[in-house]
């Protein structure tokens, strides 16, 4: 489990993380979401003790990281797969870790066939590509058969096959009763992956609740509507609070109304319809709902903004 209690970081005139609080259980996939600036980064930082919160307290398996006589064994984390001896090959950088907590020779060699590397382990990391580094990483958190583990943006470079990978890893390590915490931009990915989600903005916790609940209170009721009399249906439903769109010449979407509101006003008016599908929200729309004004930067596309730009120059 981990354990955040009035968690605040603060550099300089700026505050990364104001006073949050959360617990990430065991047994489950809680994802971590937010804006670039956040507050992500510097939250599982602290959570690792590469960071000392300015206030509040973080704990993992009920104790600070830096109060675990064997840490490696509590907690793996993947958080930069780019900090190893470029120099070493995978399987002596593991090895090098293993030592350090000892850990047998026979986890590395487990850790290596269990992600993959285990043609590549006796060459240089150097050499990795930025996916086959994130396998080494995700080897390294998993090498003390940790009871938590931390993984920042996990699929980062991997290939298809590495995605649906992870997404397997990490749902099957939460089935172990472990505490998995998970951070991603990719909302399709976590969407698949994540049974819990905590989001962070502008340093401060904004959700923090199942997955479901947070796609369903966030996106507005949604239905597709079949009909071969749109215009009727469309004078029917509209109202205060209600949109509908003509898709196509017989197809309606409906905002705002229950299936079942619909249903009864066409039962009602006698008007025929033959599709009526409620639309659930995805991930992605009940994010970008939650932190519309949570966003540190924001791109401006205006009219003519894929255009070619006008060459300069006099005659």
């Amino acid at each position: 489990m981990i354990e955040a209690q009035g968690l605040t970081k603060v550099y300089g005139e700026k505050t990364a993380v104001a006073g949050v609080n959360f617990t990430v259980e065991a047994g489950r996939v809680t994802g971590f979401l937010g804006p670039n600036g956040a507050g992500k980064s510097t939250t599982m930082r602290m959570i690792m003790g590469l960071d000392r919160p300015t206030s509040g307290t973080v704990t993992v398996n009920g104790a600070p990281f830096d109060r675990h006589a064997a840490p490696l064994r509590d907690v793996g984390a993947l958080l930069d797969a780019k900090a190893v001896h470029t120099s070493r090959s995978a399987y002596n950088h593991l090895r090098a870790m293993a030592a350090t907590h000892s850990i047998p020779k026979k986890r590395v060699h487990e850790v290596i066939e269990m992600t993959g590397l285990g043609e590549v382990a006796k060459k240089k990391v150097g050499g990795f590509s930025l996916g086959m580094g994130q396998r080494l990483g995700i080897a390294a958190a998993l090498l003390g058969n940790p009871q938590t583990i931390i993984l920042d943006e996990p699929v980062n470079g991997l290939d298809p096959e590495g995605v649906v990978w992870v997404r397997n890893l990490v749902k099957y390590l939460a089935s172990e009763g472990r505490t998995v915490f998970l951070s991603s931009h990719l909302m399709s990915e976590m969407a698949l992956t994540a049974d819990h989600l905590i989001v962070i903005g502008r340093g401060r916790i904004i959700a923090d609740a199942p997955i479901k609940d947070i796609i369903n209170g966030q996106g507005r009721v949604r239905t597709r509507v079949r009909t071969d009399q749109p215009d009727q249906l469309m004078r029917l439903l509209a109202g205060d609070g209600v949109s509908v769109e003509l898709q196509d010449n017989e197809l309606l979407e409906v905002s705002g109304l229950d299936p079942r509101q619909i249903a009864r006003a066409a039962l009602d008016s006698h008007t025929m319809i033959y599709e009526l599908t409620p639309l659930q929200a995805s991930l992605e729309e009940a994010y970008m709902e939650l932190t519309k004004d949570e966003v540190e930067y924001h791109s401006l596309i205006t009219a003519g903004a894929a255009e070619a730009p006008a060459q300069s120059g006099g005659n």
